[in-house]
């Protein structure tokens, strides 16, 4: 039997047998042992030696803000040239979760490359799988192989590998292990290309990947670049932290931890010093499934380019999956049901986002251009990761890149739309 298909059926087990859960409730068993933030200090919790990596979305950061007000006077004209008025044309790229759909996103970015169209981007964002290729996809096309070689030769045993169901449900937080997934990482985002993301901030451009703070119960954006130039002993960590951090599917994989500090007030004279608490963060796409700034900083700051002149922005966003439903009975089941529900549910979720990047770039006059993998595509595969199927997803993102308009201009359901078009 294949490891993902041996994950399926253990997330089937688990919700079927949903009355062990409370066997365990009301056993002697506790959870495993952590010292997460109180909650009235959760807002000022920070990484140590790193106060202005991230911040949490829905409002605006002044950090963030700053940061990004700073990037354009470190920009080459290369990469972003004046219009004969003085104006300059800004491509941010949005990559979304999808799991082994992400070969999509990475056929479509090399065929992106070959066609001689791709722009160099201000901004690349990622959640989940976007998240993993994120990185690779803001360094440019020197990174295209790498991007090939992981969604055309991964399988399921070098994401994931399972343990003991009972044992996980009395003691464990998830059903199976990312050791491999964080190998991958670690064999990828070495000192070298650190120091390239580290590079490319300096030269005005942003990474940012999204989390989920469970604590918090908050979507948190993080500033990979500025983890990059931190100069920190430990920023390397850090930055693969995150990235596994974005693609860790809650009960299915662990979460991951990030040691944060808090200035505690203390008493009497002098500062005290500040008290360490940990964090549990998982899959970026809990919080958004695809995202654009996550509201974050203001339009206003690229749009007004800290006083150099005028800026506009073109979005680009790539969703690794299908928004349509196709008609399948559902099973009379607890494990069913609740399968099909999460899948409803992610599909809502994305055509919510779609229309918030749609309706945000309407008001502040960006442009806007989406692709998604067209509903007559076939997605079925034993295999969680399937070498096979990745292959045919990247090679139809690939040719799909290279056709005279691969994008579509208005959201899910109105014209234009590659989802719903003939």
């Amino acid at each position: 039997m294949s490891s993902s298909t041996a994950l399926r059926r253990s997330l089937r087990h688990s919700l079927q047998i949903s009355l062990l859960g409370l066997l365990v409730l009301l056993s002697a068993c506790g959870s495993l042992p952590r010292n997460p933030v109180p909650p009235r200090l959760s807002t000022a919790a920070a990484v140590p030696g790193m106060p202005d990596i991230r911040a949490r979305a829905g409002l605006p950061s002044a950090a963030m803000e700053a940061d990004l007000a700073a990037s354009f006077k470190m920009e080459s004209p290369n990469d972003f040239p004046a219009s004969a008025d003085g104006s300059v044309r800004y491509a941010h790229l949005a990559l979304s979760g999808g799991g082994a759909n992400g070969a999509f996103g990475a056929g479509f970015i090399n065929g992106w490359t070959s066609s001689g169209t791709r722009p160099v981007f201000k901004i690349v964002t990622g959640v989940s799988t976007g998240a993993l290729m994120a990185p690779f996809a803001f360094l440019g096309p020197a990174y295209d192989p790498a991007l090939r070689e992981f969604y055309t030769t991964t399988s399921s045993r070098d994401i994931f590998k399972l343990g003991s169901l009972l044992r996980q449900l009395l003691s464990g937080e998830a059903l199976a292990s990312t050791e491999p997934l964080a190998a991958i990482i670690e064999r990828n985002v070495d000192a070298k290309f650190l120091g390239q993301i580290a590079l490319a901030h300096g030269q005005g451009r942003r990474l940012y990947i999204g989390t989920a703070d469970l604590d918090a119960r908050a979507f948190v954006i993080w500033n990979m670049g500025l983890i990059a130039s931190s100069g920190r002993p430990e920023a390397l960590e850090l930055f693969r932290k995150v990235m596994l951090a974005s693609a860790s599917i809650p009960v299915a994989f662990p979460p991951v931890y990030f040691k944060v500090e808090v200035q505690d007030e203390g008493s009497g004279e002098g500062r005290a010093e500040p008290r360490s608490y940990d964090e549990m963060h998982v899959d970026g796409g809990v919080g958004s499934r695809v995202f654009v700034n996550g509201g974050v900083y203001r339009s206003s700051v690229i749009q007004e380019r800290g006083g150099l002149g005028a800026g506009h922005e073109d979005f680009y966003v790539i969703h690794n999956g299908q928004l349509l439903p196709v008609p399948d009975p559902v099973a009379r089941s607890m494990s069913a049901i609740a399968i099909r529900v999460l899948d409803a549910t992610g599909r809502v979720a994305v055509l919510g986002d779609l229309f918030r990047i749609y309706g945000h770039a309407q008001q502040f006059g960006a442009g806007f251009r989406w692709v998604t993998i067209p509903n007559d595509v076939s997605m079925t595969s034993a295999e969680t990761f399937d070498p096979v199927q990745m292959n045919m997803l990247y090679q139809f993102g690939y040719h799909m890149a290279q056709s005279r308009e691969p994008w579509a201009t208005a959201p899910p359901g109105r014209q234009g739309d590659p989802a719903t078009s003939d």
